[in-house]
Formats: C-alpha cells, sequence, structure tokens
C-alpha cells in the first residue's frame, strides 16, 4: 500500500540560500511522518491554469514536528509562483513519492556525492545513514548548504574554478583524496552520473543513482519521464523505467545514461 497523500501544508519559513535558489520548509500531517531520503513531492499551484504539478526533491524531514524541507531553483512559471509563499500561506502538496535511496549495512563506508541541486537531498540521506560516510559535494557556482553537511561524515568539495577545496569534479576530489568506500549514493547532473557510474563499475562498487527528468503525472500512468533500463519494464514489456515511481533512485547497472 502506498504511503502518499495529498494534503495541505502550510508554509513555516522560507528564504534564499543562493542565486534562485529557495529554502521552503512546510508542516504537514502524515508527508514528513513517511518520507525517506531520495524521495520527492509534487507541489501544486494555486493558478489554475498550471494544471500539473511542480515535482520537487526533499531535503530534510523532521518526522518529530512533522516538517518537510525542500530546496529547489527558479526555473520557470510554476516556481516563480511557489517563490512568493510567506509563512501561514498553505499549499497543496502530494507525497511521499518515488523510491528513495535504500538502507545498506551499518559496518559499511558509503560515498554520498551530490552535485549542483542533486545536493539537497543528500543531506537528509546523509543524516540518515548510520555508517561512516565521505560526502563529496561539487559546486559550479556559488556554495549552498555546505555548512549543513559538517559533523555528518568526512566532508569534501569540489569546485569548477578551485576557489574551495579541489579544483574540478566531484571524481577529481575523490581522487586527489584518495577515498575509499563500498557503497556510492548519488544525485547530481547527468555527466555526474555517467562518470560516478563508470567509476563504480571500474572499482566494482554498488552505486545508486538518483535521475531527474519532466515529470507529467508523477505517479507512473503517462509514461512522460520514463529513462532507458538495461532490462525489460514489465509494465511496458519495452526497456524503459519510470523515474516517477519506479525512481528516482536506480541501481546505476539497471540504467542506461
Amino acid at each position: 500500500m502506498s504511503d502518499k497523500v495529498k494534503e495541505i501544508c502550510e508554509v513555516i519559513n522560507q528564504r534564499v540560500i543562493a542565486k534562485d535558489i529557495y529554502s521552503l520548509q512546510l508542516k504537514t500531517d502524515k508527508i514528513a511522518k513517511n518520507a525517506k531520503s531520495g524521495q520527492f513531492v509534487s507541489l501544486y499551484c494555486s493558478d489554475m491554469s498550471r494544471i500539473l504539478p511542480r515535482p520537487i526533491s526533499i531535503c530534510d524531514v523532521d518526522k518529530s514536528d512533522g516538517t518537510l524541507r525542500l530546496v529547489y531553483r527558479v526555473v520557470g512559471e510554476g516556481t516563480e509562483e511557489f517563490s512568493h509563499l510567506r509563512p501561514h500561506q498553505e499549499v497543496v502538496v502530494i507525497g511521499p513519492l518515488g523510491n528513495g535511496y535504500p538502507d545498506r549495512d551499518q559496518d559499511k563506508r558509503a560515498f554520498v556525492v551530490g552535485g549542483g541541486l542533486g545536493i539537497p537531498p543528500m543531506l537528509y540521506l546523509a543524516k540518515s545513514l548510520k555508517c561512516d560516510k565521505n560526502i563529496v559535494l561539487g559546486y559550479n557556482r556559488e556554495l549552498f548548504l555546505l555548512d549543513e553537511f559538517n559533523g555528518l561524515g568526512d566532508l569534501y568539495i569540489s569546485t569548477d574554478d578551485g576557489s574551495c577545496g579541489t579544483k574540478g569534479n566531484v571524481i577529481d576530489a575523490i581522487k586527489e583524496n584518495a577515498l575509499k568506500g563500498d557503497v556510492i549514493y548519488a544525485c547530481g547532473p547527468m555527466p555526474m552520473l555517467r562518470a560516478i557510474k563508470a567509476y563504480a563499475l571500474e572499482h566494482n562498487i554498488d552505486c545508486y543513482i538518483s535521475l531527474e527528468e519532466r515529470m507529467a503525472c508523477g505517479i507512473g500512468a503517462c509514461l512522460g519521464c520514463v529513462c532507458k533500463s538495461s532490462k525489460k519494464d514489465e509494465h511496458t514489456n519495452v526497456n524503459n523505467k519510470r523515474i516517477c515511481t519506479q525512481g528516482p533512485v536506480f541501481l546505476a547497472e539497471e540504467v542506461q545514461i
């Protein structure tokens, strides 16, 4: 039975944390209680001309007080509308949606790798994992959320211009610091995920990646967010997987990227 619900959530606070990037905290009755790292929610616009909800990954969860934190970039009319939400206003949310990151053995050392807007979903994962962690974050613009990862694991940074940490990308940071691990969890732009998948194959490490794609229904009905899969999908009998329901987190070897 699915844990997803549709409910009216109250805005607790919202603030700008980088250029065009917002941190939105919501009070929920059930969504926060059921949310897992790597899942997402979909927010509905109040402007009825925008029929489809906007999917946003879950950045953090506080199950004790029923709050949900979302970090998103303004990229269109829907997210522009959300950026004007203020405390005590309400927004309709459905979630939690999709499959998140799996639990693994606590005696393993994990790579937690985020790049760009793939960094926010890794915060709750880093808090949830009980094992030792190498947290590797890649930035190409402003640094954001960086201080919130302090104390959650061994933290390493890469930046395009070398202004902080390793100059280059997350793979460069892993190699420069000679990092080792038993499992990889990653979220970020597609070139980063391709490099992470190749690194995992080369080192024979299990690797879980979170894919992003434009979504319509968010519940697997429209097939608008499929990706190529290594094996045939039982639902469609073709080589694809629905990111909104079978993902967004996949074992890297299951998908072609």
